[in-house]
């Protein structure tokens, strides 16, 4: 079970690298059976670089961020709406104090560089590891069943772009999103991200072999980037009204706030995230996006039923799933294929999966997703999986199964946090308040929350992409009045069930200003 973890990046986690997790020369694969020697580089901070986070009250970034950044002479480049309001700039490293005091920035972090890590059914002569997760057990036998093809589902690649020519994908690859901006646009240059996007959908080495495929590319040529063009391309991913949706992050670094805040808000505006555990045999509980209790995190394993010698572990994997010598397309032309290694390939197996899941279900959460994905997975047939990891292996479901129907969220409140401003003679509380998921720690989107100050009467607000929103009283006088208390009546939305008994807060009070 994949445990909470606070967002705050530790001093040894800025020292630490994020990469595209699959074994390969800075541009072209390597073979399956060489020896991985380097899961990832060393990250580098990137000097005068920054991402600048805000807090839920600033209600336009983008014109917040440009009014910042041009106060202290700086220049922007991205800013963020969907997956968390923020911006990434230059800037000048004498206006960050002044930043940091802004009432309305929340955390400002370094930026850093960022480097990689139809057929009918059955399908014969499969890939060992599209053969492994369609049955329990072993001997495989060299076929790939299946009853759905992901068709009417959408899945969004973050990674190095795809070859839009390739055969794998003809007729299914929609326009996406390029953070890079060297002149490529979406096009893969380096082969990781056409790899990734073959196993998930490709028609011969895919899982959904009819998916709709989007690429969004955040690595260049030579597999580097940055933490702020991921957040670009999570953030894009979350703005899109493609629905349902998952999106693969076959990447990892060190611990990130920033980084685990978008892919938390794009879970709550409805997108399945699968990430990678990383190639470097640690803990993953100490990685970004790894950690982040919202996403589906995926080890990799070996066609012997081990887990792979350079996948990370611990508690707060989800599941494993093929990861060593998995053939897949390729970019250097139209009908190319290549084997590699690593979590990436694992995590492209079980995106898969979940575009099979969204297709049987399409108005299925991502937490239904992952918790059926995690129910369904193979128990007890892993070995060397690694203290605190899960010995449950991925299992497709291609022998006719279909998914749950949806289930009821339980949600509840995460906190609320009082504010008062004042107005002449007058005066009025407010509250930030935040919903999250009991079971799995998310943050909820489109929670319509209701409350009561008292005096102030009435308030209700619903949610954004971060789970929280604001509730605000009625205007009071200051001398009627010294304080408000503000108790939560309720929380309401498709599929959600209120325990207020979970709340871990239900009433503040709020003394004027």
């Amino acid at each position: 079970m994949k445990r909470p973890f606070p967002l705050l990046v530790r001093a040894l986690a800025l020292t630490a690298s994020a990469a595209i997790l699959a074994f390969a020369q800075p541009a072209s694969a390597q073979s399956a059976n060489a020896p991985a020697t380097y899961p990832y580089t060393a990250s580098r901070a990137i000097p005068g670089r920054y991402i600048v986070v805000f807090k839920n009250d600033v209600t336009d970034p983008a014109a917040s961020a440009a009014t910042l950044v041009r106060g202290v002479g700086g220049q922007l480049h991205h800013t963020y709406k969907g997956a968390l309001k923020g911006f990434a700039a230059a800037i000048p490293d004498a206006a960050l104090q002044g930043l940091r005091n802004n009432p309305h920035v929340s955390y400002i972090e370094q930026d850093q560089t960022v480097s990689l890590q139809q057929v009918s059914s059955p399908q014969n002569q499969a890939t060992w590891g599209l053969d492994r997760i369609d049955q329990a057990d072993r001997p495989l036998d060299t076929q790939y069943h299946f009853s759905a093809s992901g068709s009417g589902v959408n899945a969004f690649v973050i990674d190095t772009g795809i070859r839009a020519d390739h055969v794998e994908f003809t007729g299914r690859l929609r326009p996406g999103y390029d953070a890079v901006a060297d002149g490529n646009g979406t096009n893969d240059c380096h082969g990781h991200g056409t790899h990734v996007a073959g196993t998930i959908a490709g028609t011969t080495w895919g899982v959904a072999k009819a998916a709709s495929i989007i690429p969004v590319r955040v690595f260049g040529c030579t597999g580097s980037g940055s933490w702020s063009a991921v957040i670009a391309g999570v953030d894009w991913v979350a703005n899109s009204p493609l629905r349902p949706a998952v999106a693969n992050m076959s990447l990892s670094g060190g611990a990130s706030a920033a980084v685990d805040a978008a892919v938390a808000g794009a879970v709550g505006k409805g997108v399945t995230i699968v990430v990678a555990a990383g190639n470097s045999n640690v803990d993953a509980c100490g990685t970004s996006p790894a950690r982040e209790p919202s996403a589906i995190t995926v080890g990799a394993s070996t066609s012997s039923d081990t887990r792979s010698f350079y996948s990370n572990l611990g508690a707060c994997l989800d599941l494993f799933a093929p990861g060593t010598a998995i053939t897949s397309a390729w970019y250097t032309g139209a009908t190319a294929s290549n084997t590699i290694s690593g979590t990436s390939m694992a995590s492209a197996h079980v995106s898969g999966a979940a575009v099979l899941t969204l297709q049987a279900n399409p108005t299925a959460s991502p937490a239904t997703v992952a918790a059926y994905l995690n129910s369904t997975a193979t128990p007890n047939r892993l070995t060397s999986i690694g203290t605190g990891s899960p010995n449950l292996l991925l299992y497709a479901l291609g022998n006719g199964a279909t998914a749950p129907a949806p289930t009821t969220q339980t949600v509840a409140l995460k906190s609320m946090v009082g504010n008062a401003t004042k107005s002449g003679g007058n005066w009025k509380a407010s509250a930030v308040v935040t919903v999250r998921d009991v079971n799995s720690g998310a943050m909820v989107a489109n929670a319509a929350v209701a409350g009561t100050f008292s005096p102030g009467g009435s308030a209700s607000c619903v949610t954004g992409s971060n789970g929280s929103c604001s509730l605000s009283s009625s205007m009071m006088k200051s001398s009627a009045s010294a304080s408000s208390t503000l108790s939560a009546t309720g929380i309401s939305g498709t599929l959600m069930n209120y325990d207020a008994s979970q709340n871990a807060v239900s009433q503040i009070i709020i003394s004027k200003p």
